[in-house]
């Protein structure tokens, strides 16, 4: 039983990917919404708990004020701001999905999250940029750009998951390629980024199952999915397509765990005080 439960759970995902796929973009968005805004953030929700208590007021205060910012600059000039999110995306996946001793991989990893869906699918890309508000005059080069580093890094991995026979990356690395732009991120950053990270934290907490990881986690984890329905709802009044909602909901938790959570990590691994990771059982 232990051992159909993640076959089970992945046919379950990539079914409804496909089937969001040949659907509308409103069911796209409803895919990626529960995909990256709910599924996604639960390796996210433990940045508390991997703090230590003396620093966690610090933490909080600087948490809160990171996803304020960018909450305020995703309504004030989401141009600016999507690119932005975008890029600090790309670093933090590279640096979080690959080991250190290979920065090749590193590279093409963060590249290939952001940029890949682009490759096959630019016309589709272009309408959801349009809609999370990228002006017009920058879209054509911005799309052309990310096809282009997109079909590369994709090739380069492609090439990385043959020879290393990483059937994780070949998978994630085909579904950015393929499915249809908010599809094909949710799947790939689903099985590239999140599972793995949530995985990595559910050893470092030492919980023994997926279960205990959760309960653990369930108050943020709460709050977090309360909070991107609230900014989602109050942006549908700009945005009645929904797409820059759901950027910026995911935007405004992501920032933080980008930005606040690796500072404070820094400073505990060089303190010595973080935990080495415990082999546990498998996540799904």
């Amino acid at each position: 039983m232990t051992l159909r439960a993640p076959a089970l759970g992945w046919s379950l995902v990539f079914g409804a990917a496909l089937i969001a796929s040949l659907c509308s973009l409103t069911v796209q968005l409803a895919f990626a919404a529960i995909a990256v805004g709910i599924v996604g953030i639960v390796h996210g929700a433990s940045d508390l708990e991997i703090i230590e208590h003396q620093r966690r007021p610090t933490f909080l205060a600087l948490y809160v004020s990171a996803l304020l910012v960018c909450l305020w600059w995703w309504i004030v000039d989401p141009a600016i701001a999507l690119p932005a999110f975008l890029l600090a995306s790309a670093v933090h996946f590279g640096l979080e999905d690959a080991p250190a001793s290979r920065p090749f991989e590193r590279m093409a990893r963060g590249i290939s999250l952001v940029a890949t869906p682009a490759a096959l699918h630019a016309a589709s890309l272009t309408r959801i940029l349009d809609s999370a508000g990228v002006q017009a005059s920058s879209l054509p080069t911005m799309v052309s750009s990310l096809a282009i580093a997109g079909g590369i890094a994709a090739g380069c991995l492609a090439i990385i998951g043959v020879a290393s026979h990483d059937r994780r990356l070949l998978i994630g690395t085909t579904a950015l390629l393929v499915l249809p732009p908010l599809v094909g991120f949710s799947v790939g950053f689903l099985v590239l980024h999140a599972v793995p990270q949530t995985k990595a934290r559910r050893d470092r907490l030492q919980c023994v199952t997926t279960t205990a990881y959760l309960r653990t986690t369930a108050p943020v984890l709460v709050a977090a999915v309360t909070l991107v329905g609230i900014v989602g709802g109050l942006l549908l009044r700009w945005d009645p397509s929904g797409v820059r909602s759901l950027f910026a909901g995911i935007a405004a938790l992501a920032m933080p765990h980008l930005l606040v959570t690796p500072y404070f990590e820094g400073v505990a691994r060089q303190s010595g005080i973080m935990p080495p990771p415990q082999a546990r059982q498998s996540f799904l």
